[in-house]
């Protein structure tokens, strides 16, 4: 009997699916309130985002479930959902040349985003703009930070930085009481118009509920010649923030409850020209460009966190890492980009030419096995931009709402 109400339950999911998925003629035959709210719930948990999206526009019924904070557990702790891919693109002259895209890749679908959505408003002068775990942060033109919940639009101004400057690195973490924190590792300082690359800015740690921030130890001095996210990338990975040289492949890691740095060492496997440090849902990865007598190739390594030694876990197939690039040269790789979260790592082209065309491997949490595609074009139009931004996080699923509230990319 227990294995006929489990068949009798997965052909009912499948049912739903394609019935939410497919234009409605007549329905009239689906009696889904007899359901009941909470196994309601349940089916509706197991459809993509944006499929959630459009069921919350179909009854006043489905729209007061979805809202539910039950609804919202079962999202959480779902593993049929993973996290957005963000990409934004920034104008330096006209601001309306600015767009913001979000990649749902359990729908395999890009969501355009009113710029409003992931850009602070004007008047704040804003400059550089990082993503990290459910916020949106950029630094501003008076020594201060602005945050928002990714999608919400409702902007935060900090108090002063103690050390103003450009181009950090940003993560999110929360610490032991639940409290949400987020953590300033480098930047550069101007002085004049000019950099000073003698300035070892301390790490500094903002307290949202206090508006305070924390000094804590600067990064080590190994990474003087390249301390800005040109030069660095990130990865909050077990209660340490990882700090990565994309091409001196330096790597060292801040201990986010004890405030200290561990000693710097080098990751760089055989032929790698430049990488990116990913943290993924139970492990570090490392995704980076190789030369090799069979050509470039991108290549994945796992990263042992205790020893940092590595192991390959996989090569990206020739003709997708192709089909993102063209021309010659040594030179036409000089764009590409990987990130991740989950266990989503994506490889991209941060140029205009060829709108910005990625990949995306899924590694298997339980085989390890990897596994490629190409994701979708951009919807367009898509404009020319002077700087991309791209990150990957979790969304509450009420700002997720939000976007269907203004029929956006329904």
């Amino acid at each position: 009997m227990i294995q006929t109400f489990f068949c009798n339950w997965k052909l009912l999911i499948i049912k739903f699916i394609v019935w939410i998925r497919q234009p409605r003629m007549s329905d009239s035959h689906l009696d889904w309130t007899l359901l009941g709210s909470d196994l309601t719930a349940l089916i509706l948990s197991h459809l993509p985002i944006a499929s959630i999206i459009r069921a919350s526009a179909v009854c006043k019924l489905w729209r007061s479930i979805i809202s539910t904070p039950f609804f919202s557990n079962l999202l959480s702790t779902s593993a049929h959902h993973h996290p957005w891919f963000f990409l934004l693109g920034q104008s330096n002259i006209l601001l309306k040349n600015n767009q913001s895209f979000a990649f749902d890749p359990d729908s395999n679908l890009w969501l355009p985003l009113p710029p409003s959505f992931l850009f602070p408003p004007p008047h704040y002068h804003h400059h550089s703009l990082i993503g990290s775990n459910g916020l949106v942060l950029s630094t501003t033109s008076s020594s201060r930070f602005l945050f928002s919940p990714i999608l919400s639009k409702s902007w935060h101004l900090t108090s002063p930085l103690r050390f103003p400057r450009s181009n950090p690195l940003v993560g999110v973490f929360s610490d032991g009481s639940g409290s949400t924190k987020f953590i300033v590792v480098g930047g550069v300082r101007f002085i004049g118009g000019l950099v000073d690359i003698e300035d070892r800015l301390d790490v500094e740690i903002y307290t949202p509920n206090l508006d305070a921030w924390e000094l804590c130890p600067p990064l080590p001095v190994d990474f003087r010649s390249g301390n800005s996210s040109q030069w660095l990338c990130s990865a909050l990975y077990k209660g340490k923030f990882y700090v990565f040289g994309i091409y001196s492949c330096f790597i060292s890691a801040f201990h986010l409850t004890k405030h200290f740095w561990t000693e710097v060492q080098t990751l760089r496997p055989p032929g790698v020209s430049f990488s990116f440090l990913i943290a993924c849902r139970d492990q570090l990865v490392l995704a980076g460009l190789c030369n090799s007598p069979r050509g470039p190739s991108v290549n994945l390594w796992r990263v042992d966190e205790e020893t940092m030694e590595f192991s390959e876990i996989a090569i990206m197939p020739q003709d997708l890492l192709y089909k993102l690039f063209d021309g010659y040269g040594d030179d036409k790789f000089a764009s590409l980009k990987c990130v991740g979260l989950g266990n989503l790592i994506y490889v991209f082209n941060e140029e205009y030419h060829k709108s910005y065309p990625a990949c995306v491997c899924e590694i298997n949490s339980g085989t390890g096995k990897c596994s490629w595609r190409r994701i979708p074009h951009l919807p367009k139009p898509v404009n020319q931009f002077h700087k991309v931004i791209s990150f990957c996080s979790t969304i509450p699923l009420g700002n997720i709402l939000r976007i269907g509230e203004e029929e956006i990319g329904a």
